[in-house]
């Protein structure tokens, strides 16, 4: 089951993405040049969804600049994208100053004073503000259901605007989610009610370098006995990074505020029904051995994307109401199609890195586990 910091991080700081072969950069569907092109800034843009957004945007027939520190050259784009430098821990946006844009997405800011500091060059200066938040952010994540109206986690710390990614990293299971709250509120305060609110749950797909879904695909496609946690049912909710960043682009384009929770898939999807789903796209014989919560438990045995349907403080994660943003457009890709080509852009990174898998259990941890198990069973 998923640790407590696992659930709050849901993508925060996560490693520079390497650059993506040309079936993952790309939209699966044709896409045609916006009505109105408009002038887009993002903060950010050269992680994981940020790339996508850019392809999106550039495929729409939009101008796109990025504003980050340069730490990750993005070749991917040479001589397209414009590229101011700067750095908002800092609070250097010099490269800012005295320039208009129709849009910026902030892709990156988990600390209120980014947000703050950001209004302060920005504000009058762009026409909407897309922030990307996190479901994290709600107090309660206990429940099915959660709306874009529940209540969210409160800060208890002595100064939001004094935090720092320091102190972030050193309780991020206590910060994480009240200090996103706070940024989002910091973005009502800048831009008002033209500002959009996105909270996404687990980002997956080409570019993820958690490995937190990439684990299931990889795992299923190795076959043989294959541990798998908890009851059939139990709810998993995913995003393709793909459909994250070309949605961004599409509330520009459509300038739709509001708050809006982006998970998926548009249906109930189980723990089964995935595995089932990553198993069709590799092939394969994989024996899919069932075993129970409490087991794991006693074992403190940690599963990335898992959680369970009840009597979890967290069982809601996986069941949180996406309805607001599809009918704001947000559509979803196959899970086929995503499973096919994550498999393909990790198996295109160099083989030290496909050698190291971030998140899970490894095959002689999973063997003991199941031997313990079946003599369980056997007892």
């Amino acid at each position: 089951m998923p640790t407590r910091r696992d659930l709050l991080k849901l993508g925060a700081l996560t490693a520079a993405a390497t650059a993506l072969p040309a079936l993952a950069a790309q939209s699966t569907v044709p896409v045609t040049r916006a009505a109105k092109p408009l002038r887009i800034l993002i903060l950010g843009g050269t992680g994981f969804t940020g790339p996508f957004q850019v392809n999106y945007a550039l495929a729409r027939g939009h101008k796109v600049t990025l504003f980050n520190r340069g730490k990750r050259p993005s070749p991917e784009w040479p001589g397209e994208v414009e590229q101011l430098h700067g750095d908002r821990n800092t609070g250097d946006l010099k490269s800012l100053e005295g320039r208009k844009w129709d849009v910026c997405i902030d892709n990156p800011t988990s600390l209120p004073f980014w947000v703050r500091d950001a209004g302060k060059v920005l504000k009058g200066n762009v026409g909407h503000y897309l922030f990307i938040s996190t479901i994290s952010t709600y107090a309660d994540g206990s429940k099915p259901g959660i709306t874009e109206d529940a209540a969210l986690a409160p800060y208890k710390g002595k100064d939001a605007m004094a935090e720092t990614q320091e102190t972030l990293r050193a309780d991020i299971e206590n910060l994480y989610g009240p200090l996103k709250a706070l940024s989002e509120a910091e973005v009502r305060k800048q831009f008002g009610e033209r500002s959009t609110i996105v909270r996404p749950g687990y980002i997956v797909g080409p570019r993820d370098e958690t490995d937190r879904f990439t684990y299931w695909p990889l795992r299923v496609a190795q076959g043989g006995q294959m541990l798998v946690p908890g009851d059939r049912d139990d709810p998993v909710q995913i995003i393709d990074g793909r459909d994250l960043g070309e949605w961004m682009v599409r509330l520009a384009e459509a300038g739709t505020y509001g708050t809006f929770n982006a998970v998926g898939p548009d249906y109930t999807l189980g723990m089964d029904a995935m595995l089932h789903g990553c198993q069709a796209v590799t092939g394969g014989g994989v024996e899919f051995t069932r075993v129970p919560l409490a087991f794991l438990e006693e074992n403190k045995v940690e599963l990335p994307i898992w959680v369970p349907a009840r009597d979890n403080p967290y069982a809601g994660y996986g069941q949180v109401s996406n309805a607001r943003a599809i009918k704001a457009g947000l559509t979803f890709r196959p899970l086929a199609t995503t499973v096919t080509d994550l498999l393909a852009w990790f198996h295109s990174l160099p083989a030290e890195r496909q050698a190291t898998v971030k998140a899970g259990i490894t095959r002689e941890q999973e063997a003991k586990l199941l031997q313990a198990w079946q003599a369980r069973k056997g007892a």
